[in-house]
């Protein structure tokens, strides 16, 4: 059966698909628009399946946020090279699955893909039609939400949208200014927690069996061991603790000087490097 070039286009600008798959589905559907989207789907999912064991390690960071910045949502989703996360479809997708996630705070990653994307088609749906029409392993490989009753989120996504963050803050400054700061020392500096109280104790020890040992291999005498084991440790803190931290901006103060003379806290951060 012939198929017209009307019907070719009409194919591939609801799904997107080349001219030529859309041309074939067309046939090997009769001409029947609907079977041949859903050959189209199907073939989308054998070459999901096909790409399975494939490593999908490139991708984007995306972050979205609610209009009054109480609520931010931060995803990552991975394809298997940089040329398609560039790409504008996928990126597109990403940006779509972030607003989606933004507005109805899925609990897990099932629930998220469960979600709507567009009509009656679902996020699941369009990634699997989406690997199909790229011919990548596609993947969403998590999520967080950020909620603030008192203050707001801040987002901050590194040029190439390969480093994200989400920052909650409040008080009565510029929470906008200083809190992208704060984003940024966080995409910078990576620091592990907001204060050194909320650093896992088994990560503490761990830091201080290093110390420990490396002072018995220097040959230090034990009853200085002790001492030299916290003062490394609290260089651990300086280096890994956010408001502990030197400020990027100015290495003369900690974030938490800057925050005090801001007139803002710093409650808690997400952040995403692509591959983590």
């Amino acid at each position: 059966m012939s198929v017209s070039a009307q019907q070719v286009k009409e194919l591939r600008d609801a799904t997107g698909v080349g001219m030529m798959d859309c041309k074939e589905a067309l046939k090997e559907a009769d001409g029947d628009f609907d079977e041949a989207v859903s050959i189209l789907r199907k073939k989308g999912q054998e070459v999901a399946s096909d790409r399975a064991e494939q490593e999908a390690d490139e991708g984007l960071v995306v972050t979205a946020l609610s209009d009054d910045q109480r609520t931010g949502v931060i995803v990552e989703i991975n394809c298997e090279t940089d040329f398609v996360a560039r790409n504008d479809d996928f990126q597109e997708f990403a940006n779509t699955v972030a607003e989606q996630t933004l507005e109805k705070e899925p609990d897990d990653l099932e629930e998220l893909k469960a979600l709507p994307y567009e009509d009656d088609v679902t996020i699941e749906d369009e990634l699997v039609a989406l690997t199909g029409r790229i011919g990548e392993k596609l993947t969403i490989r998590r999520f967080d939400v950020l909620e603030s009753d008192e203050g707001q989120i801040i987002s901050y996504v590194h040029p190439g949208s390969k480093l994200g963050v989400l920052v909650e803050a409040q008080g009565d400054g510029d929470v906008q200014e200083a809190g992208r700061d704060v984003a940024m020392q966080v995409a910078a500096l990576e620091p592990i927690a907001v204060t050194r109280g909320e650093v896992p104790e088994e990560v503490k020890e761990e830091e201080r069996e290093v110390a420990r040992e490396a002072a018995i291999n220097e040959g230090k005498p034990e009853h200085v061991i002790d001492n030299i084991v916290e003062g490394k440790l609290e260089r651990f803190f300086e280096d890994h603790v956010l408001l502990e931290q030197a400020f990027v901006k100015d290495s003369s103060v900690s974030v938490k000087e800057m925050l005090d003379e801001a007139g803002l806290s710093v409650k808690r951060f997400v952040r995403y490097a692509l591959g983590d």
